[in-house]
């Protein structure tokens, strides 16, 4: 057992019906315990102005961190939307609020300024609350926090069962939240999402501490909390599931036309892209360039239940692409900043491939040692740029000064600025 679940243990919580356990505490040795009602039943949501008006009140006089969720509708609606915001906090109890009869939550996130966040995956949830205004200066993200402790499954169901030894419900996180009314069901598994996040941040700090972690965790922390909105990203057309297979710059120029089309259809309808016509789809049509409606219907994708309106708004897609000059197509592939792809180094760079292939191996290395994955001891796009061009001279000062460059946490320079030296140096 480790320290954290032995914090854990000493937790009291409650389970089903309200009552404690009856050794006042949970560990990961013992049968898990389901976890199924929150300790004070579950909370009506709250869509109008005056229970919002209440509940950031509450939340505002409440103590210590507080528990925060999101729920959006990927793959039923366009976007990312939240659609049901939870939080938690001693003092104040669970909150369910609706944000789209809510949608303004600033006077929320103002409440609780200053106070950390606790968020399981917060890079997936930060985006919808930014967008209502719930934007936190501190958190701690428990998924990021298992990472860096070492644990092998770091979904919240796996961390609560593992560190307090409760399981959760888990058959509503892909639902449609955008239902209304939602189900009692639903509102009871989002309500259990921010029971135990506190309970479980706390232990994850002492097993942090305990492995000598937790100014990197914090580290961390801060640097999500800091990070600006993330930027659009260009031509996001070129991220259509099977790509691969698309080669001609004619059959391009129709993938990104049908995407453009569908995405504009799904954004006034409110419907997720795939919805109203799949990548694969959009791939065949691309592949086949369709002389007219009669062959896009043959094509995987545009059946028999497709109408004659929507073959003819695809077809017009596809004629608008072949209509185009050729210095109007997209180019093969997406520009390349920084390092080209590794497994081109042999052929370009043979050096660069051996330094490459030295520093992966080093960095492996030394996440097995600290037990935490690679990507979040180092990120692998920073190994390669370090790897493509460096320092003139490696020394421990020039290559601490590069992975600083390239974004690299003060804890993270520290841990592997050694082995990237050894390795550069071989």
């Amino acid at each position: 057992m480790t320290d954290a679940q032995e914090t854990a243990a000493d937790i009291s919580l409650r389970t089903t019906g309200g009552g404690p356990p009856d050794d006042g505490g949970s560990s990961a040795a013992e049968a898990p315990i389901p976890l199924l009602e929150p300790r004070e039943g579950i909370p009506p949501v709250i869509a109008d102005a005056d229970a919002l008006a209440e509940a950031v009140a509450a939340f505002a006089a409440g103590s210590g961190p507080v528990a925060v969720d999101a729920e959006r509708a990927s793959g039923y609606r366009y976007g990312q939307r939240a659609y049901l915001v939870q939080l938690r906090r001693a003092g104040a109890g669970t909150a369910l609020i609706d944000p789209v009869a809510c949608p303004d939550l600033s006077g929320l996130g103002e409440a609780l300024s200053g106070v950390e966040w606790v968020l399981h995956a917060a890079t997936q949830d930060l985006p919808c609350l930014r967008e209502i205004g719930m934007v936190p200066s501190r958190i701690f993200d428990t998924e990021l926090a298992g990472r860096i402790a070492g644990f092998p499954r770091v979904g919240l169901g796996a961390m609560v069962e593992g560190v307090l030894g409760f399981v959760l419900e888990k058959g509503h996180s892909a639902v449609d939240w955008s239902t209304r009314p939602l189900p009692e069901p639903w509102l009871r598994y989002a309500a259990l999402d921010v029971e135990l996040l506190v309970d479980l941040r706390d232990a994850l700090e002492k097993e942090l501490d305990r492995q000598g972690k937790l100014e990197w965790a914090l580290q961390e922390f801060a640097a999500i909390a800091a990070a600006p909105p993330a930027e659009p990203r260009k031509d996001p057309w070129r991220r259509t599931s099977g790509m691969h297979k698309v080669r001609r710059r004619r059959q391009l120029g129709v993938v990104r036309e049908l995407w453009e089309a569908r995405d504009r259809i799904a954004q006034r309808r409110d419907v997720s892209p795939g919805k109203v016509l799949s990548d694969t789809a959009i791939v065949e049509a691309a592949l086949a360039l369709p002389l007219n409606v009669h062959a896009l219907a043959a094509l995987n994708g545009f059946g028999h239940r497709m109408g004659r309106r929507q073959l003819d708004q695809w077809q017009a897609a596809v004629d608008r692409a072949k209509a185009l000059a050729e210095a109007q197509l997209p180019q093969p592939g997406q520009p390349v900043t920084g390092p080209p792809p590794p497994r081109a180094w042999a052929d370009k760079d043979p050096a660069a491939a051996a330094r490459l292939s030295a520093a992966r191996a080093a960095v492996s290395a030394l996440a097995e040692q600290l037990s935490m994955p690679q990507e979040n001891l180092i990120t692998p796009d920073t190994v390669r740029r370090v790897c493509w061009e460096p320092p003139t001279v490696v020394t421990a000062e020039s290559i601490s000064e590069a992975l600083a460059g390239f974004g690299a946490r003060a804890w993270q320079v520290e841990q592997v600025t050694p082995v990237l030296v050894a390795a550069l140096s071989a």
